[in-house]
């Protein structure tokens, strides 16, 4: 199964890189992401394609796609759906909202009031909805791709630690170099290369790609080496909050998503220690002198990672 996965991670590289130029690490990740079966936050200013980047993913994966827009004034019926009276059948019918689709891009997040960005926590987590005491599976797969610009703070609404913490996955674009500028400028001079995108997989082959993904082996030495990481985030003094379990088992899940997509059926140390500050920095709440001080929770991940010894010995699957 793992020459599949490395195919299909192959061919969502290129496809994906035919619109966001140069920014190949990102695109792994945001790949990683979504087959460890996690949802993204994508974070950074505006204008650096954070929502091309989460459309030409949907496009590429072939999956039913919804965009929800959020904004101050949205309820949380807006994302859900609602009930509605049918006058002729005498019952309530259930309208459902966009957030009944395998992919959906929450689309400045951060712009949504706390209560309409609690009707995510449900569905992100359990993959379901409650409407009205009834509860609606969302369909398989389901990712949420989220995007919010860290700079601009007026009217907009900072994300509580629940909800970041079911993001499996925070990253950032940033700038293109000039000479991947002079590309972008190139490639959109008649049209957006996004229009002519096209389907790279189908539904059920990611499905089938996701659940491959989990039978990829982890040793004991490497997992030993995950829970020690994520233990030293609740014990640092500069951190209030370290890391949940949910950490943890972020990090067991795409390394296993690294490996495969590496060709390997076995998990490396190196693999973890890679995604750590991606799947662990956005769960970290720092002292308030911390924050005052300028500390980074990227830069404390690296610390405990300079710290924890790399666990030796053989880490293959056993013959």
């Amino acid at each position: 199964m793992t020459p599949t996965i490395q195919d299909l991670g192959t061919r969502l590289r290129e496809n994906v890189g035919h619109v966001i130029i140069g920014k190949d690490q990102e695109i792994e990740l945001a790949i990683l992401g979504t087959l460890a079966q996690g949802h993204l936050l994508i974070e950074d200013v505006p204008g650096v394609g954070k929502t091309v980047l989460a459309k030409s993913l949907a496009r590429s994966l072939g999956c039913n796609f919804s965009r929800i827009q959020f904004t101050p004034d949205m309820l949380p019926s807006d994302v859900t759906g609602v009930s509605i009276f049918n006058q002729q059948s005498r019952q309530f019918e259930f309208r459902a909202g966009p957030i009944m689709s395998q992919v959906v891009l929450a689309d400045e997040i951060n712009r949504a009031t706390p209560k309409t960005q609690a009707a995510l926590l449900e569905a992100m987590d359990e993959r379901q909805v409650t409407v009205d005491g009834v509860t609606h599976a969302l369909p398989s797969p389901f990712l949420v791709l989220a995007t919010q610009n860290p700079i601009e703070y007026e009217g907009t609404f900072p994300l509580p630690e629940a909800q970041l913490d079911r993001f499996l996955i925070r990253l950032s674009l940033g700038y293109p170099l000039p000479t991947q500028e002079m590309r972008i400028l190139e490639s959109q001079q008649t049209r957006h290369p996004l229009d002519d995108l096209p389907q790279v997989t189908s539904a059920d082959e990611f499905a089938a790609a996701q659940q491959a993904v989990r039978e990829i082996y982890v040793d004991l030495l490497v997992r030993r080496y995950i829970v020690e990481l994520v233990n030293n985030t609740r014990r640092y003094s500069e951190v209030y909050l370290g890391a949940s379990p949910r950490g943890s088992l972020g990090l067991y899940r795409t390394a296993q998503a690294r490996a495969a997509l590496s060709g390997r059926d076995f998990v490396l140390p190196d693999d973890v220690k890679q995604l750590a500050v991606a799947v662990l920095a956005h769960r970290l709440l720092l002292e308030p002198a911390a924050r005052l001080k300028g500390v980074a929770p990227s830069a404390v991940i690296q610390e405990i990672l300079n710290g924890v010894p790399i666990p030796g010995g053989d880490v293959r699957r056993p013959a």
